[in-house]
């Protein structure tokens, strides 16, 4: 990962196009997905550890399939890639699950897909809600650093706009190691802080109600992965 100055409190240059060339080239693929990850164990065990920890963390806020949790009538995935998330968590606790991802080869195989409702081909920060559409659940995991601080405020005001009354946005990010973000060039994206991401929450009017770092990844090296971090967030009251 080559480094820029981002140490300071400004925002990452972050360039959506060149994020989105960098992805059209990666294959359609669990393998390009989690890309690098083999490297620390193996694609599968990474999949499969985050998605019971995400699971799990759903489980704590009283959503799931089991125990008399409540599933969601609709939820929203953001940076769908290619349907990981939708297909091994959102599906079994949603009746129907929309899609925003602007690569489109990653979501040729969701469409048509039971329970798949909307494909959104674009990137979050072009997405809209559709009006009258509302999420009980909206679900955005290692993708947000490719929108800039500002970009990613306005996402979270229209993921905002499109909750139910109890609805819950979740964010699911890698957390920079260092006292401030981290610039990738590769792929033009930002790796925030914690204390980054709680400003950006705050500017968005909302709230965090319960956080958790993801557990079952390597933290030792040569095969430590970057800390990962998940959020669950409703709005403000009276924002």
């Amino acid at each position: 990962m080559a480094e820029s100055d981002a140490r300071g409190r400004g925002e990452a240059p972050v360039n959506s196009a060149v994020g989105k060339k960098y992805w059209e080239s990666i294959e359609a693929d669990v393998n390009g997905m989690l890309g690098g990850v083999p490297m620390v164990g193996g694609f599968s065990y990474v999949s499969k550890v985050d998605l019971q920890g995400s699971r799990s963390f759903l489980a704590k806020l009283g959503i799931g399939s089991k125990n008399g949790r409540r599933r969601v009538a609709a939820a929203l995935e953001g940076g769908a890639g290619i349907g990981r998330v939708t297909e091994g968590l959102l599906l079994d606790i949603a009746d129907v699950v929309d899609i925003i991802e602007p690569v489109a080869k990653f979501t040729d195989a969701l469409k048509g897909k039971p329970g798949v409702r909307n494909v959104f081909s674009m990137g979050l920060e072009e997405w809209q809600p559709v009006e009258g559409t509302r999420y009980g659940l909206v679900w955005t995991q290692w993708c947000v650093g490719h929108l800039t601080d500002t970009q990613l405020v306005k996402y979270l005001e229209q993921c905002q706009d499109a909750l139910d009354s109890d609805g819950i946005i979740v964010i699911k990010e890698n957390l920079s190691t260092i006292d401030g973000d981290i610039f990738d060039d590769g792929d033009s994206s930002v790796t925030r802080e914690d204390k980054k991401f709680q400003s950006i929450f705050k500017q968005a009017g909302l709230q965090v109600v319960r956080s958790e770092v993801q557990k079952g990844f390597p933290t030792t090296l040569p095969r430590r992965l970057l800390p990962v971090k998940t959020y669950a967030l409703k709005p403000k009251p009276g924002a």
